[in-house]
């Protein structure tokens, strides 16, 4: 296998969720990043959307770093098809991996978990610690409620415009990858299969 491209850290469900697209959108985020030479980093579980997106990055070519807590390993079960699985004492290990690992971050449907990673890396990111491009992948809305409530907290003053800009949001994968990787300095080529 070729030295990856780019590294996108994708953050999402290990359930599938009741909706049949957050899988679809899982699987083209995954065949997406394989088709253009990519990489994903990603909590190593194999259930839910995690497993989707890892199987169909490694499917279409790509590398799948995996990188999870050894409190998780048999919750989550890790997904053992990863080119480098990485079992890390805590939750504060995992992240950190993760983000130092990544040239950009994608956040898909998920719960809890998901929230707390991309809230995370995107307070890191207000505060200067890193300054890699940062997306919020939904399908159907699924993020719109929690942008609207974004948005009060910007009118509310307890946030700036400026917070709102270091995120782009949308519910079309290939063109939101596209974006995230080349404003990370990369230039993917164009892929038959997906252009």
């Amino acid at each position: 296998m070729t030295t990856p491209a780019f590294s996108v850290c994708v953050y999402c469900g290990s359930k599938f969720g009741n909706d049949p697209r957050f899988a679809a959108l899982a699987s083209e985020v995954g065949r997406w990043i394989g088709l253009h030479g990519g990489q994903l980093v990603y909590g190593g579980g194999r259930n839910g959307l995690m497993g989707i997106v890892a199987d169909s990055t490694r499917a279409a070519g790509g590398r799948v770093v995996g990188v999870i807590p050894k409190a998780l390993v048999e919750r989550e079960w890790a997904h053992t098809g990863c080119d480098e699985l990485h079992v890390v004492d805590t939750m504060h290990e995992r992240k950190r991996m993760m983000m130092e690992r990544a040239d950009a971050f994608l956040t898909l449907p998920g719960g809890i978990g998901t929230f707390e990673e991309l809230f995370e890396v995107w307070a890191w990111r207000q505060l200067g610690y890193h300054d890699k491009p940062i997306g919020i992948l939904g399908s159907q809305g699924y993020y719109d409620r929690m942008m609207a409530f974004m948005t009060q907290v910007v009118e509310d003053g307890f946030m700036g415009e400026w917070q709102m800009d270091l995120v782009r949001t949308s519910e079309e994968p290939a063109a939101l990858l596209r974006e995230l990787v080349q404003s990370a300095g990369f230039n993917p080529p164009a892929h038959p299969d997906w252009l």
